[in-house]
């Protein structure tokens, strides 16, 4: 374990660590502490002046329990896997397929004190998830008195885990390697030479029909199969180089493969006549910008200056191994395959705030209903993982300031450790004003300018980019916001569309005969809330007019019901209501000014437009196997099992699992230890502006306190002026 201290400059040996501060671009230089001594700076190491070098120093603790796995502990609970399977079932060690290897978080009990979490009390197990002859598994590893696999369950045939990394290389393998394909692209578009022209983005196979349905088992096998469905197109510059924007060139067949066999199992789209594959060039990469057909292909000659963001004393946070403190807030920053970033033990000024914080699923339905797109719909994070797609981030470039990087550690589909460096990025911005007010009568000015703490993760899924940002205010309030950008998946246009000149029914054309489709991006976070103490109650809270309050019709007020049970707390957001819910401590304690319970308030939509619940009809299969996306708000018991919203696995699901399961049972939530599950997000009508990279779009919510202090937290903060702001110089438009 380290303690790690942010240092503006350090001039002295490190000792026993290894890290490294990266730039982007024009300097691919790194500074390499290493073990006792301090490789020297190169001038060009500091060309972006804004970078933290960072001191650690070793220090003797037991880990947190919620930390993930390291890489021994992944190598130690794969090779117990294979050990025990070769023992109890004779299975060939080489034929088990490592789905993940992750931390089996312990549950709440075993970890929870009157202060917190308690590292010694808590075990530290492994969860496994393998393929085996195409039959999942689950296995719990326990490292507490050696290594041991402490429970093996087979799960049915046909229940499908996540696809990791390892399977989307695999699915596009088996397509460019099938010789009904390549047949197909030649004859059809004249590509002969696949690996390099031809692209396949790995899509999982949502079924929606029974048609879908029959494809999931292979008769001449007997086992069921692990579908992936490809959407091909073809780069045609520097070919070989990945560069070209292929969503420019989309191809109209769809392969469909199963990775157990490792065969194509039908190619969709062969029916049609084919097309002319669209072959302007639209790229947005810095090296193919002055090739294209139509758009800027030069730089801007009006150059920016330079804005830095300088903190000459260095950042205000502290780090312990992946404790966080800063401004009154404290928690714990986890990392797992699926969810990616996870806040743990929000607390703020010693007060419990939120338990678990994380994004939990995500389902994406494209509206086109053209054969084969009626089954074009992803769940991102239960069919991918935020944590297999996050991206390693980069200095200066997707990070500003004074940084620090969480590196983590996850597993390939033979169980041996991959580390990912700089997963999550954490630094601090300023918020503009905290508050301000000026007295009229003097002109005395009282202003605080106030900051926030970021702490942030970036996934790739496919063609989308999911920018992820929880950010920690000095008034109590949490801020997630979710940015998206990236490419859309792009189509040609049906032969009906075609026939009616070309004009899409479900999408829009972002380039000459290239379409993309309309689509939504419904997100769901878990909330394992802990207002104050772990026994919580939620109520509704809309601001309604009150006309039979007096004659003047001046009147409107807020309104608040308590949600006593799991079915009363299904609920959709009302902007005309101003709606928000509250949660409100169960345990006795109260605010000090109006008696009422100390209190949290959940409000939707703080960034981005308010988007409607999922627009697919109820009997469609999306709805059916994405129902939390169907009302903005559920809330549940805690259950340690209960962990995400459409069920553990995802892929060729039928929606029978997951809250609509859970809240079945209309369990009582008044004063219980509750999980609130927020569904939002946003719904996509393509914009020409959205091609070829798309600007980012953002939607998210606040935790915001709302009874839970006796006044404004942030009265205390110092009157200071920034002395480094400067006025414009006289040539400026401010003069």
């Amino acid at each position: 374990m380290w303690r790690i201290t942010c240092k503006k400059l350090v001039n002295g040996p490190v000792r026993r660590t290894s890290f490294s501060i990266h730039h982007c671009r024009r300097s691919s230089l790194l500074l390499n502490y290493q073990s006792n001594k301090l490789a020297k700076p190169s001038k060009e190491t500091f060309y972006a002046s804004t970078s933290t070098i960072f001191q650690a120093q070793a220090y003797s603790s037991a880990p947190h329990p919620l930390d993930p796995l390291t890489a021994e502990e992944i190598s130690s609970a794969s090779s117990a896997v294979k050990e025990y399977l070769s023992l109890t079932t004779g299975q060939d060690p080489s034929l088990i397929r490592f789905v993940a290897v992750s931390l089996s978080e312990p549950e709440k009990k075993e970890v929870l004190s009157g202060e917190g979490f308690d590292p010694v009390k808590a075990s530290r197990k492994a969860e496994v998830v393998i393929l085996v002859d195409g039959i999942a598994s689950e296995l719990v590893v326990d490292f507490q008195d050696g290594i041991n696999v402490v429970s093996h369950v087979a799960l049915p045939p046909g229940i499908q885990p996540l696809y990791s990394p390892d399977d989307c290389d695999l699915a596009e393998e088996i397509t460019k390697s099938s010789p009904e394909v390549k047949k197909a692209v030649l004859e059809r578009y004249g590509i002969k030479d696949v690996d390099k022209e031809l692209v396949c983005d790995p899509w999982s196979v949502h079924l929606a029909d029974d048609e879908d349905k029959s494809l999931t088992f292979d008769e001449e096998t007997g086992r069921p199969r692990r579908l992936i469905q490809t959407f091909l197109y073809q780069r045609m510059l520097n070919i070989g180089t990945l560069e070209d924007n292929h969503y420019a060139h989309p191809i109209d067949i769809v392969p469909v493969v199963d990775l157990n066999t490792g065969k194509v199992v039908r190619i969709d789209g062969m029916d049609r006549e084919p097309p002319k594959i669209p072959d302007l060039h639209v790229n947005y990469h810095s090296n193919l910008l002055s090739k294209n057909s139509y758009l800027e292909t030069e730089w801007r000659e009006e150059r920016l200056k330079e804005l830095n963001v300088v903190q000459p004393e260095g950042p205000t946070f502290s780090v312990e191994g992946n404790r966080v403190s800063w401004q009154g807030w404290t928690f714990h920053v986890g990392f797992n395959y699926r969810e990616g970033l996870v806040l743990n033990d929000l607390k703020y000024q010693g007060r419990n705030v939120v338990n678990r914080a994380s994004l939990v699923e995500m389902s994406v339905p494209y509206a086109d209903p053209h054969p084969p797109y009626q089954r074009k719909c992803a769940f991102d994070v239960g069919d991918y993982g935020l944590g297999y797609c996050a991206n390693s981030l980069e200095l200066g470039c997707d990070c500003l300031g004074n940084i620090y990087y969480f590196d983590t550690v996850l597993s390939n589909s033979k169980g041996e450790p991959v580390e990912k460096k700089k997963v999550v990025c954490m630094h601090e911005e300023d918020d503009g004003l905290l508050w301000k007010h000026v007295e009229y009568r003097n002109g005395h000015n009282e202003s605080r300018r106030g900051r926030e703490l970021i702490i942030s993760s970036i996934a790739t899924v496919v063609n989308y980019e999911y920018l992820f940002y929880w950010k920690l205010k000095q008034d109590g309030t949490i801020d997630f916001e979710i940015k998206l950008s990236g490419e859309l998946s792009t189509n040609l246009l049906s032969d009906d569309e075609i026939a009616n000149g070309g004009k899409p029914t479900h999408g829009t054309i972002v380039c000459p005969g290239v379409n993309a489709q309309i689509h939504q991006h419904m997100f769901c976070a878990r909330l394992d809330m802990a207002v104050d103490g772990h026994n919580n109650t939620v109520s509704e809270v809309d601001v309604i007019p009150q006309s039979d309050v007096t004659h003047y019709g001046n009147a409107f007020g807020a309104t608040e019901k308590v949600l006593e049970t799991e079915k009363e707390a299904i609920r959709t957001y009302d902007a005309t209501k101003a709606r928000s819910w509250k949660i409100s401590n169960a345990e006795g304690k109260t605010n000090p000014v109006n008696g009422k319970p100390t209190a949290y308030k959940l409000m939707p939509f703080t960034k981005g437009s308010a988007g409607p619940t999922v627009l697919t009809a109820p009997t469609s299969a999306v709805s059916v196997k994405g129902e939390f996306a169907t009302a903005n708000l559920w809330v549940t018991p805690y259950n340690g099992t209960e962990r995400y919203p459409a069920g553990e696995y995802t892929p060729q699901g039928d929606g029978s699992v997951g809250l609509p399961q859970w809240t079945a049972n209309n369990r009582s939530i008044k004063g219980e230890d509750v999980v609130l599950w927020h569904a939002f997000g946003v719904t996509h009508v393509p914009r020409v502006e959205d091609f070829p990279v798309m600007p980012c779009e953002s939607t998210g919510f606040m935790l915001k306190p709302d009874g839970f202090f006796a006044g404004n937290p942030g009265i205390n903060l110092p009157p200071k002026r920034n002395e480094a702001s400067k006025l414009a110089s006289d040539e400026s438009c401010c003069n």
